[in-house]
């Protein structure tokens, strides 16, 4: 059965068509995308502008088409933080199904990092004992912890890369200050949630999901994308620190001539960074595996064990 996932983030509309049935892995058959930034396109009351609003329908219905195309037999559209946190997600709701016919569901910020862990631990396997997992995504930073298919905690917060960049910086590259002052709101932010998450214990496997963990692994010496998803990438705390000091001076422009970053993200990757080293040092990681399956796995793989017809 060909499914389809649309997945409203806040940094990319993005639509994979994948081959799913009981028992196998989902086997991907196509994947597009296309950028959005809807974080940095919100009024000063939190709502989604008219331009956002027009450029989500664009993209919703664009993805929608292709997915007929592609043959999809179900298609399973859902938004997370940007579309979630705004003021007026409901009416951006009713506006994008009146225009496209494809209703978004909202999925919560729990419920974002549970799918999340489900698609690590399924990736690992039971073997890996007690997994915590990081993902960063361009409106929130999803945090969990478990040894079964779900976790023993999950927490989302309002740390994602697109949302810092466009909150704390207003320099590029960003100033010292600035970063200084973001660096203790992250660890507020943090301090709470990382207290109740080390009380479960030392995790066997410490894991990064999302596009920035993958950039950040990239830039501190990672196989690169091309190498398949099976090769083993990590991301280690003296690396990134390192990371840090070098990009936080560069513009952005400058960024996205680096090998493993591409322009759209070259603008909030050091935000990413500075999120990335503060829940690892909060959390008392070493070390992360970037995992290659991320919400989007979750997402399917709870639709079949629902069963597929």
């Amino acid at each position: 059965m060909r499914l389809g996932v649309l997945d409203v983030g806040s940094n990319t509309v993005h639509l994979v068509a994948v081959d799913a049935r009981p028992g196998g892995h989902p086997t991907p058959m196509s994947n597009w995308r296309t950028p959005l930034r809807l974080v940095e396109l919100l009024d000063d009351s939190g709502a989604i502008s008219e331009k956002g609003i027009n450029k989500l329908t664009s993209a919703v219905g664009e993805a929608a088409d292709l997915a007929k195309t592609l043959g999809c037999a179900e298609l399973m559209p859902f938004a997370t933080s940007a579309v979630r946190s705004a003021t007026n997600s409901e009416a951006v709701l009713d506006h994008v199904e009146k225009e496209t016919g494809v209703r978004l569901s909202i999925l919560s910020g729990e419920d974002e990092a549970r799918q999340t862990f489900l698609a690590v631990r399924r990736w690992y396997g039971w073997s890996a004992g007690r997994i915590t997992n990081l993902d960063i995504g361009g409106g929130s930073l999803e945090l969990s912890s478990g040894t079964d298919e779900s976790p023993d905690l999950a927490f989302s917060l309002d740390l994602g890369a697109g949302r810092l960049t466009h909150n704390w910086f207003d320099t590029d590259p960003p100033a010292r200050k600035k970063i200084n002052l973001l660096r203790d709101y992250i660890d507020a932010e943090l301090a709470e949630p990382a207290r109740q998450m080390r009380t479960l214990g030392r995790a066997r496997l410490a894991v990064g999901t999302s596009k920035t963990f993958r950039t950040l692994a990239r830039l501190t010496g990672a196989a690169p994308s091309s190498a398949g998803p099976h090769v083993t990438r990590t991301l280690t705390a003296p690396g990134l620190r390192q990371l840090i000091a070098f990009i936080s001076r560069m513009t952005a422009a400058d960024r996205a001539e680096l090998e493993g970053i591409s322009s759209d993200r070259s603008h909030q990757i050091v935000a990413g960074a500075l999120v990335a080293e503060a829940a690892m040092r909060a959390l008392d990681i070493d070390k992360v595996e970037i995992c290659p399956w991320a919400l989007r796995e979750g997402v399917i793989l709870t639709r079949i064990d629902k069963g597929l017809e």
